[in-house]
C-alpha cells in the first residue's frame, strides 16, 4: 500500500542573494511562501522539481518541501521550513530588516 502524498512547494536559494525562494504557479521565484504553488499530486511535483532544477543560473539547492494550505496560501509543516521563511539567523539583514 502506498503512502498518501503530502502537498509540497518547490523551494531553493536564490543564487546571487542566497535568499530562500519558492516557485509560483506562473514560474516566478518569490520570497513569500504564501505566493508559492501548492502541489497536490506527486507526478506534478516531480515535473516541477525537474523544471526548477534546470534553472541553475537563478537558484541552487532546489527541493520539494512539505506544506499545507493556509488562509493566505501555502504554509510550512516542518520546523526547518518555518525557520527558512524568517530569513537568515546569524545577523539582521534581508527579511529581518523589514520586521
Amino acid at each position: 500500500m502506498s503512502r498518501q502524498f503530502t502537498p509540497k512547494v518547490v523551494t531553493a536559494n536564490a543564487l546571487l542573494e542566497g535568499d530562500v525562494v519558492w516557485l509560483t504557479a506562473d514560474d516566478r521565484w518569490t520570497r513569500d511562501i504564501h505566493e508559492a504553488e501548492l502541489i497536490e499530486e506527486e507526478a506534478h511535483g516531480q515535473i516541477r522539481l525537474i523544471e526548477a532544477s534546470r534553472q541553475t543560473g537563478t537558484v541552487v539547492g532546489v527541493y520539494l518541501a512539505d506544506a499545507r494550505p493556509g488562509p493566505l496560501g501555502p504554509e510550512p509543516i516542518h520546523f526547518r521550513e518555518e525557520f527558512r521563511t524568517r530569513g537568515p539567523s546569524n545577523y539582521t539583514h534581508g527579511k529581518q530588516v523589514e520586521a
